[in-house]
């Protein structure tokens, strides 16, 4: 990482997602100057996508002395060479060497992460983790990712991969998950989890879950099943008491694992607020050994929707 002492110093921060392209100028203080956003539906091939993002760089730089390039993609990514092993939903987006093939456009230094990781940076440099020592966020969404600061630097780990937590695994026998392996984390306390407890409960009891789902012209979501229960419906209550349980025993084995003093909690479920995050510390707080208790404090992600691009840019900021 490079600490940018020098006002005159820019970064372009990139959030590479499988439909849309976002880009902004950052200056050394960390503030947005200017963005631009690109879909990426019709591109054919890596290299159209890169092409993008090479051009998003030149014109959202404004002529200004850009730096560096952080970069945040989907799938899974070895930061250490700057490569995509794996991605989602944008075409042959596999092995793909971003940092070499960006840097050698571009003529400056490329920085690549994991957009969990990304967020988590931009977390801790910017948002809710700012001025804790170590820190675990977690984005609880259709799955579960995460990213790990400890001592100040972004756990990597030997090959980049730190931070699944999502696939650890609570329930040994419990459902099959995408990764290969039975009751992970994921399987019980993501967005997509709760939606699926819900509909199972909905089969053979009344709820008004359904009914709010199509008040809104929404296919049911986690969303519907916190705005349920904040009107007392008792399948709501029994799917949230569910999963606070499931996602305080994945916090227990985070703390039990990291120590950390702050867990910064982002994703779509994180916005279900004062129905979830009180009752979610205390049945953390229940779980875990007594020694840990009090010594860490659960907040909300604080970065929204731009996380990806202030991570991704605050790799080039200490």
């Amino acid at each position: 990482m490079i600490d940018l002492q020098n006002t005159d110093k820019y970064v372009v921060g990139i959030d590479l997602g499988g439909t849309k392209i976002a880009a902004a100028l950052f200056n050394a203080d960390g503030e947005i100057l200017n963005r631009e956003r690109m879909e990426t539906a019709n591109a054919r091939t890596a290299e159209e996508v890169v092409q993008r993002m090479v051009e998003m760089i030149h014109s959202v730089s404004m002529e200004h002395p850009v730096c560096g390039v952080g970069l945040a993609s989907p799938g899974t990514v070895n930061s250490k060479d700057g490569i995509v092993l794996q991605g989602t939903n944008l075409p042959e987006w596999n092995n793909i060497p971003l940092k070499k093939w960006m840097g050698d456009a571009l003529g400056i230094e490329v920085e690549v992460v994991n957009d969990a990781n990304a967020a988590a940076w931009g977390e801790y440099v910017r948002g809710a983790g700012k001025g804790s020592g170590n820190m675990v966020y977690i984005t609880f969404s259709t799955g579960i990712g995460a990213g790990i600061v400890l001592d100040g630097k972004l756990l990597l780990g030997a090959t980049s991969f730190a931070g699944e937590l999502g696939h650890n695994i609570v329930v040994p026998d419990g459902p099959a998950c995408i990764c290969g392996n039975n009751g992970c984390w994921e399987m019980y306390a993501s967005g997509t989890a709760i939606r699926d407890s819900a509909l199972e409960l909905m089969l053979s009891n009344p709820s008004m879950i359904g009914e709010l789902a199509a008040a809104s012209g929404e296919e049911i979501s986690a969303k519907h099943v916190f705005e349920a229960h904040r009107q007392d419906d008792p399948i709501a209550a029994q799917v949230v008491s569910r999963a606070v349980h499931y996602m305080a025993l994945g916090l227990a084995n985070a703390i039990h694992t990291f120590n950390p003093d702050r867990i910064v909690i982002g994703g779509g479920v994180s916005k279900a607020g004062d129905l979830l995050f009180p009752a979610l510390k205390a049945e953390t707080e229940k779980l875990v050994m007594k020694p840990y208790r009090g010594t860490y404090e659960i907040v909300p992600a604080g970065l929204r929707d731009d996380v990806g691009l202030i991570g991704a840019a605050a790799l080039f900021h200490t």
